[in-house]
C-alpha cells in the first residue's frame, strides 16, 4: 500500500494551477443520466472518486469516453440498467446522487444505500423525503433504496429539514423532469449547487433561485446533450493556501474563483497572511512569519467550509497563539487530531464538536495514518512543517479528492515523495 514521504521544515513559495472541482463533477456526472444525447463535461480532475463515478455510470450501461483533454462524454442514452450495486455506491457517497436522475427519467430505480468517509451520521432521508414528495414510491431493502413512479414526478413544495448538499441536488435533478413546478427550501447554497444548475440549464432545465436557500424548477419533457466546463476546486484551492500559510511560505494559485473563498480569505488574512486576488488567481504571502492562532467555526455556504476545517486545524497547531475549531456539520470529523498530536501537537478535545488547540513552536516528524479525505491533508500541512521525516499512511484517501498531490507540491519547493514500505 502506497504512503507518503514528507521531508518538513520548507517553506512553500511558487506557483500552482488549481483542478476542477470534485464535488461539482460527480453530480454534474450523474447528471449526464438526464439526457439520451451525448453531454461532455470538461475539467474534470483525475481522481479514484471520478473514476468511481465513470465505473458506475458504466455499470448502468452508459457509453462512457475520455478523450486526449481529459474530457469526458457520457451518453444516457445507452442505459441498459437502473441498478447502482453495493460494490460501487459502498466508496463513495455522491454514488447516490444516481438515484434522482435514474428515477426521473426512467421511472425506477435501484441504488444502493451510500458509503464514503465514516465522518459521522449522514442520512439521506432527506431525499426520500423529497422524492416521496413529488411521487414516487420507496422502500428500502436489503441495503438497497427502491424507487419507482407511474409516469413522470410530480412537482411539488419540499421543505427540508435540514441543509443537504447531496439532497439539494439529488431534488433539483429529479425535478427538472417532473410535471409542473418543484419548489425546493433550505437548500444548500455552496458553488457546487450553482455549478450543477448551470450545467442542468445548459441541457434545457428551467431552474431559477440557484445559489440561494429557495431553488425553484419549472419540469421540462426532456432534456438535451450539452457541453460543460466544471468549476475550479475552491477545497484544493484553500488546503493549498492553508499550507503555505503554515510554513510561512508564499504561494499564487491560478484557475481558481477568489469569491468562492471569502470565508476561507478572512481567516488567513487574521492568521497573518497578506492576500491578493485577481479575477482567477490568489496570492498568499506570509512573508517567512508563524501564523497567528484563529478561531473557527464550520457552517454551511458562505461559513466556514467543513472540508477545510482539518487543514485550517493542522496550521492552528503551529500557530502563535491558542485556538478553538468548531464543527458544526459533522460530529465525528476530528480523527485527525490524535495522528497530529503524534507529530508534537497540544490539541484537546472538548466532546465531539470542539478541538482547542495551543500552539506550539515546532513539530517533529512521525509515523501517521490518515483516517478520511479532508483529515489526511491536514496530516500532510503538518508534515510539512515537521522538523524530519513524516510517513503518511493509508493515502488512499487524499487520492480521492487531490489531483497530482505529489507534483504539485514538489513544484511549490516541497520534498514529498510517493513510496511502498
Amino acid at each position: 500500500m502506497d504512503k507518503l514521504l514528507i521531508q518538513g521544515g520548507r517553506r512553500l513559495a511558487g506557483r500552482l494551477s488549481i483542478s476542477g472541482a470534485k464535488n461539482s463533477s460527480l453530480p454534474i456526472l450523474a447528471a449526464t443520466l438526464l439526457a439520451d444525447d451525448p453531454v461532455t463535461v470538461g475539467n474534470v480532475p483525475h481522481l479514484h472518486d471520478v473514476t468511481t463515478m465513470i465505473e458506475l455510470l458504466g455499470a448502468l450501461g452508459v457509453d462512457v469516453l475520455i478523450d486526449e483533454k481529459l474530457n469526458v462524454q457520457a451518453v444516457g442514452g445507452t442505459l441498459t440498467s437502473c441498478r447502482a450495486p453495493y460494490e460501487l455506491v459502498k466508496t463513495m457517497r455522491a454514488s447516490f446522487c444516481v438515484l434522482g436522475p435514474l428515477l426521473a427519467r426512467h421511472g425506477h430505480a435501484e441504488v444502493s444505500l451510500p458509503g464514503g468517509c465514516a465522518i459521522g451520521p449522514r442520512p439521506v432521508d432527506q431525499h426520500l423525503k423529497g422524492l416521496t414528495a413529488m411521487g414516487a414510491e420507496i422502500d428500502v431493502v436489503d441495503g438497497y433504496v427502491r424507487a419507482k413512479c407511474q409516469g413522470r414526478l410530480k412537482g411539488a413544495r419540499i421543505l427540508m429539514d435540514i441543509t443537504t448538499v447531496g439532497g439539494t441536488e439529488n431534488l433539483m435533478m429529479a425535478a427538472t423532469l417532473a410535471r409542473g413546478t418543484t419548489v425546493l427550501e433550505n437548500c444548500a447554497r455552496e458553488p457546487e449547487i450553482v455549478d450543477l444548475a448551470q450545467c442542468l440549464i445548459a441541457m434545457g432545465a428551467a431552474i431559477e433561485g440557484y445559489g440561494t436557500d429557495v431553488i425553484r424548477i419549472e419540469g421540462v419533457e426532456r432534456l438535451h446533450g450539452c457541453t460543460h466546463r466544471v468549476m475550479p476546486d475552491r477545497v484544493e484551492t484553500g488546503t493549498y493556501l492553508i499550507a503555505a500559510a503554515a510554513t510561512g511560505g508564499s504561494i499564487t494559485v491560478d484557475h481558481t474563483v477568489p469569491a468562492a473563498l471569502e470565508s476561507v480569505l478572512i481567516k488567513l488574512a487574521e492568521a497573518g497572511a497578506a492576500i491578493e486576488e485577481g479575477p482567477d488567481w490568489i496570492s498568499l504571502d506570509m512573508k517567512g512569519a508563524r501564523p497567528k492562532a484563529v478561531d473557527i467555526r464550520t457552517a454551511p455556504h458562505p461559513g466556514f467550509p467543513t472540508d477545510m476545517q482539518a487543514q485550517f486545524l493542522a496550521m492552528n497547531a503551529i500557530a502563535d497563539g491558542t485556538s478553538r475549531v468548531v464543527e458544526t456539520i459533522f460530529e465525528n470529523r476530528f480523527m485527525h487530531v490524535q495522528e497530529i498530536n503524534r507529530l508534537g501537537a497540544n490539541i484537546v478535545l472538548d466532546g465531539n464538536t470542539t478541538a482547542v488547540i495551543k500552539g506550539v513552536e515546532r513539530l517533529r516528524g512521525a509515523q501517521v495514518m490518515a483516517t478520511d479525505l479532508r483529515a489526511s491533508f491536514s496530516l500532510v500541512v503538518a508534515g510539512l512543517v515537521a522538523e524530519g521525516e513524516t510517513l503518511i499512511d493509508r493515502i488512499y484517501h487524499i487520492d480521492r479528492g487531490y489531483e497530482c498531490i505529489e507534483e504539485k507540491l514538489g513544484a511549490l519547493g516541497a520534498r514529498v515523495q510517493r513510496v511502498s514500505r
